[in-house]
């Protein structure tokens, strides 16, 4: 009879205990986070109250949450409820994954490097079903992919992908010791100051009117934030310029731009109405901004240089202002 105990039916739409292998990849992850990756739909009361309990074994002994797992593990998990994905909720089509893999301009065993375009998000939430990084995992084999490291979503050019867990740990220690180098290409409206060099304000990340994440300059509250510029052509009403962000701050080109008269171009947090109205009825339709170059040490110990080209649409928008000199 459908829905008695022992029928075939009642079985299969039981959850039933799990044995997991833990891959090279996860080596060295806490258990709690390494199952609530794992069962991201299971509320996080759920995971700390089964391994309390001592139904989550590691190799069939009772572990506690912070027990950092090792590669071959055997992770026994007690049946747990996931809530079913919403159907509704958009996928990366693979129009979209043969663009993201087109973008992967190195593949290392540890990490990739991608030249994120413009428009993309890194990763999907407020108001944005999907971005880079899920788009990566729906297209790849890979078991293990996380971001080192963010852009906005706006800003064009090089980021960081891990592969192992290892490596998103290695390569995220250089970016908060800041012994990564970062070089940005960026167009800002109006003439930089001859004299300005570098600028050093700090930063303080607020909230605006509609809800909006934004960052202002705040001497009293804001954290220390410095970039060094350097011009690289001057064109009417714009300058061209190389960023080189010494720490690494929400929008902390954009903001420091800004602070000098000088917002980047395209940039509709931090510049004007009536510049960001000339700067779309010349055809501009992004922000002037792009990570062209990264240097860091990879897990393997080689220090390397990765530089994105120029994308077309920011190099057609220099040349447009070329045309008017």
């Amino acid at each position: 009879m459908p829905g008695h105990p022992g029928s075939h039916d009642s079985a299969e739409s039981r959850p039933s205990v799990q044995w997991l292998e833990v891959a090279p990849e996860w080596a060295g992850q806490r258990l709690d986070n390494f199952l609530m990756g794992r069962f991201r739909g299971v509320p996080k009361s759920v995971i700390y109250r089964v391994i309390r309990k001592g139904a989550v074994r590691a190799n069939r002994k009772r572990v506690k949450p912070d027990y950092r797992i090792a590669a071959g593990d055997s992770i026994r998990v007690p049946p747990l409820h996931e809530p079913e994905q919403k159907p509704d909720r958009a996928q990366p089509g693979r129009r979209v994954q043969r663009r993201m893999q087109a973008a992967v301009l190195h593949e290392a065993p540890d990490f990739l490097v991608v030249n994120k375009p413009a428009g993309i998000a890194v990763h999907g939430g407020s108001g944005v079903d999907f971005g880079l990084i899920e788009t990566l995992r729906a297209g790849r084999d890979d078991r293990y992919l996380e971001l080192v490291h963010r852009l906005d979503r706006d800003t064009s050019g090089l980021i960081l992908v891990a592969r192992r867990r290892s490596a998103l740990k290695a390569l995220q220690d250089q970016f908060r010791q800041k012994s990564t180098h970062k070089v940005y290409r960026v167009l800002v409206v109006g003439e930089w100051p001859q004299a300005v060099n570098r600028v050093e304000a700090p930063l303080q990340r607020v909230t605006g009117g509609t809800g909006e994440r934004l960052v202002r300059v705040s001497a009293e509250q804001g954290k220390a934030a410095r970039t060094d510029f350097r011009v690289l052509e001057r064109f009417p009403g714009y300058t061209l310029l190389e960023a080189r962000p010494l720490t690494g701050r929400t929008h902390q080109i954009r903001v420091h731009a800004a602070c000098q008269g000088c917002p980047v171009a395209g940039d509709a947090k931090y510049l004007d109405g009536a510049s960001q109205a000339a700067w779309q009825r010349g055809g501009g339709d992004r922000l002037m901004l792009h990570a062209q170059q990264l240097t860091f040490e990879t897990p393997a110990g080689e220090r390397v240089t990765f530089e994105a080209p120029v994308p077309d649409d920011f190099e057609a928008q220099i040349q447009r202002l070329g045309k008017h000199q």
